[in-house]
């Protein structure tokens, strides 16, 4: 009998995508952290998930980063579901509002406050630096303010307020303004894929 040339491999089934992924995301919103986390989610979107469920707790960090993340999530192909699961903080706030459906644990808070800068350094102060910086405070208040304005039942007058006094808001007060949908703890299914970002400090 003669040996074949070659052998026929079958053809191996091709293995679906979860239908969701749990993404764990703590920690300051900074450019390598920023781009850590867009390239995680866009890589799950190329795979074909449908779902991503982003567990949250950040201080805050760089405005800019911040709202580069609300941008791009906000036009991932994919159902984005936000939830906090500890602390919300200043312009983690946009990040957060980004979720089509968003959740806070019963314990976890939404910290707001205006925008500001650090000097590091003993620094001589003209009208020219001032107000370039008071422009760029108030401008960057503005595109914060928006977001939460479109995202959320909270009026620009109380936005303001938000922002002039650095309230800290508990998860009842969120539901009750429309920044999340529920308060609830997080439940993962057994089996379910999980993605925790970890970052040195």
């Amino acid at each position: 009998m003669t040996t074949p040339p070659f052998m026929l491999r079958q053809p191996q089934p091709v293995q679906a995508p979860p239908n969701t992924v749990y993404v764990s995301f703590s920690a300051e919103i900074i450019p390598h952290t920023t781009e850590s986390l867009i390239a995680t989610l866009t890589n799950l979107v190329n795979q074909g998930v449908k779902q991503i469920y982003l567990m949250l707790s950040t201080p805050g960090g760089s405005v800019m980063h911040g709202m580069n993340l609300y941008n791009v999530l906000r036009a991932l192909p994919v159902e984005l579901i936000t939830h906090n699961v500890g602390n919300v903080d200043s312009i983690g706030n946009a990040v957060f509002l980004s979720g089509s459906k968003r959740y806070a644990c019963p314990h976890s808070t939404f910290m707001f406050h205006g925008v500001g800068f650090d000097i590091n350094q003993p620094m001589r102060f003209e009208e020219k630096f001032l107000r370039e910086r008071l422009d760029g405070i108030t401008s960057d208040q503005k595109r914060i303010g928006s977001v939460i304005a479109e995202r959320t039942k909270i009026e620009p007058t109380d936005i303001e307020k938000l922002f002039l006094e650095m309230q800290t808001k508990d998860a009842t007060f969120a539901a009750g303004c429309g920044i999340v949908d529920d308060v609830r703890d997080v439940q993962i299914p057994a089996g379910s894929p999980i993605i925790s970002l970890v970052f040195q400090r």
